[in-house]
């Protein structure tokens, strides 16, 4: 059986094509901070992972954390088998206590091993493709109601029928933000106001009031999980949650509550696609739709979210996103693209991807 012999890391700047990207309470990244995850077995095989937080104040992680804890975690895995994926994430579990985000990238990269062994595309291993491409979203930075609603056209021309609007700000501009971008979409075309907990919850209330005939999915209004709950009881609009989700516990009980219609199962915020499978296949049993994604990333993230989204059953899979379309620099060759607001995973063994060593540089991190 292989053995793992070496874990490193590679640290890799991705621009946006845009510029910068905003959210709510003031929140922007102009370079997001990636770090690619190398993991080398014994018989000479190499997988590859991805994590790049959305910056340091979104979620409890950092791109300079996720070097930090591989630092820590990479020694305990040197002999470990990196095929034995549920044992291998005991022994990540047992070794350092939380930092999900941490394990995420080399559970990833383990995932991408077993693939080239069992010539299998990871979509296969991960429960069989689902058609043959899945549908994506286009995350609408936040900006003045009338600019946020030009960019819908320019990304309907690409394909996109699903905007997440990011909102969370003065409720006032926040109720124009949502009619000004209801007002020209086209009938099928479907709006997120994603807060990203930027509300507090009699802002919230304000706007879930202001926006009461707007076809429109509230995402994560407020910070808590009851905060959420509490409008969630407000409101008729679908409801969406993202942050407060971060465990198999609390996913049970937003179900138990009927807390949300969609929630947003992001791979790192899991730990990895061994734990998002876990995620995912319980809504499917449970009957909740799901958008795919993850913080944020690059060719190797993209596709590892591909492979994920595309063995999701359709009718659960409300949505996925396309991040290195996003950014300026390509971390991999043959990672997937977006086609007319579609994308699909790859069929090649592994993730299917081939890292571009000239744009990874030299190793930050190495255990062995």
């Amino acid at each position: 059986m292989p053995k793992i012999s070496r874990i490193s890391a590679y640290q890799v700047d991705l621009p946006l094509h845009e510029g910068s990207y905003k959210w709510s309470g003031g929140k922007s990244v102009e370079v997001f901070d990636s770090t690619i995850v190398e993991v080398e077995t014994d018989d000479g095989n190499v997988g590859y992972g991805e994590v790049c937080p959305l910056g340091p104040f979104y979620l409890p992680a950092y791109g300079a954390g996720v070097r930090a804890g591989l630092k820590e975690l990479g020694p305990k895995l040197i002999g470990e088998d990196p095929l034995h994926l549920t044992q291998l994430n005991q022994r990540m579990d047992a070794a350092l206590k939380g930092h999900p985000y941490v394990k995420s990238g080399i559970d990833i990269a383990c995932w991408d091993l077993l693939g080239q062994v069992s010539g299998l595309p990871v979509c296969t291993l991960l429960g069989g493709r689902y058609g043959d491409d899945f549908v994506l979203y286009r995350a609408i930075s936040q900006q003045s109601p009338e600019a946020m609603a030009d960019n819908v056209a320019g990304y309907r021309a690409e394909g996109y029928r699903r905007f997440q609007l990011k909102v969370g700000g003065d409720p006032d501009t926040d109720i124009d933000r949502i009619h000004a971008v209801s007002d020209v979409l086209d009938r099928g075309e479907k709006l997120i106001a994603d807060a990203n907990t930027g509300w507090l919850m009699h802002e919230a209330a304000r706007v879930v009031r202001g926006v009461r005939d707007v076809d429109v999915y509230i995402e994560q209004p407020c910070l808590t999980y009851d905060e959420c709950v509490a409008v969630r009881n407000r409101t008729t609009h679908p409801f969406v949650m993202d942050e407060s989700i971060d465990g198999l516990g609390i996913l049970i009980r937003g179900h138990q509550e009927q807390t949300m219609d969609v929630v947003n199962i992001k791979i790192s915020k899991f730990g990895g696609l061994t734990k998002a499978k876990q995620a995912r296949d319980l809504c499917v049993s449970l009957g909740i739709a799901m958008t795919i994604e993850d913080s944020w990333g690059g060719d190797v993230t993209t596709a590892a979210i591909a492979h994920l989204a595309h063995s999701t059953p359709t009718e659960f899979l409300f949505t996925s996103t396309d991040f290195n379309s996003y950014v300026t620099v390509s971390t991999a060759e043959d990672a997937p693209q977006r086609t007319n607001g579609r994308m699909s995973a790859s069929t090649k063994p592994g993730l299917g991807i081939k890292v571009r060593p000239e744009v990874l540089g030299p190793r930050v991190l190495e255990c062995s």
